[in-house]
């Protein structure tokens, strides 16, 4: 019966900490897509232009990329993760797409 109870324990806390860790990776996307945003408002503000609103991609859709401005780092997760690339376009106008790329985990190479 003991034997039973350590291993419903060890499952217990294995699968909070993995909670744990998801969250912490969802607070991590969080902030690294904040900063982002702000640093593409300054970069805007600073070449005379409106601030670009982000755009989820769709596959197929038509991108009209002249010179690309950032792109975030994917974070640390073995998991999908979402990242953004903000570009001017043919235009001269930023646009930005959030789209999805693999997090960098030990098991991916990354």
């Amino acid at each position: 019966m003991k034997a039973i109870n350590l291993c419903l324990a060890a499952l217990l806390l294995a699968g909070s900490s993995q909670v744990m860790a998801e969250g912490g990776a969802d607070r991590t996307f969080a902030r690294a897509m904040l900063e982002n945003q702000k640093a593409m408002e300054r970069y805007a503000a600073n070449q005379g232009k409106p601030a670009p609103v982000v755009q989820d991609y769709r596959y197929g859709m038509p991108l009209d990329i002249a010179k690309v401005v950032s792109v975030t780092a994917p974070i640390k997760s073995c998991n999908v993760v979402p990242s953004r690339m903000t570009y001017e376009d043919s235009a001269g106008q930023l646009q930005t797409v959030q789209y999805q790329v693999m997090g960098q985990c030990r098991n991916n190479g990354g």
